[in-house]
């Protein structure tokens, strides 16, 4: 879905990946390799081409200041959202051949996989982030 929708927008979807956790708020680049589960090497040049797209830019961490935070720019933003509701749309479609029984059944099967597997919080709704950053 990430390939798909990215082709649309012209980013990769790991490019895309990224837009959609920087939603929520900007991160530390430590903290963005850990949740897209990135060497620090491999996410330099992910921010890189993606800053170079003028997607993202790199700030001043108010907290620490040898460290650099990941934000989106106000053309990221757009492209984020716009990249982020078609994904969630080509999602969406993606059971709809199945009863509704069905759908709640995979959904909670996919539910275990995704806690078991503790795979990082990279496609959340964007309101969702914003609330998590508030609360900590």
């Amino acid at each position: 879905m990430y390939a798909e929708s990215g082709r649309e927008y012209g980013v990769t979807p790991q490019q895309g990946q990224l837009l959609c956790v920087l939603m929520a708020r900007p991160h530390g680049m430590s903290e963005l390799g850990a949740m897209l589960r990135l060497a620090k090497s491999s996410l330099t040049g992910l921010v890189d081409r993606t800053e170079r797209n003028g997607l993202v830019q790199r700030e001043p961490d108010p907290l620490d200041t040898r460290a650099v935070r990941v934000a989106l720019t106000a053309r990221g933003e757009r492209v984020a959202g716009e990249f982020y509701d078609e994904t969630c749309r080509r999602i969406e479609e993606l059971p709809a051949c199945l009863s509704p029984a069905e759908r709640d059944l995979l959904a909670g099967l996919l539910g275990r996989v995704v806690l078991d597997n503790e795979v990082p919080v990279v496609f959340q709704e964007p309101d969702e982030g914003a609330r998590a950053a508030q609360s900590h």
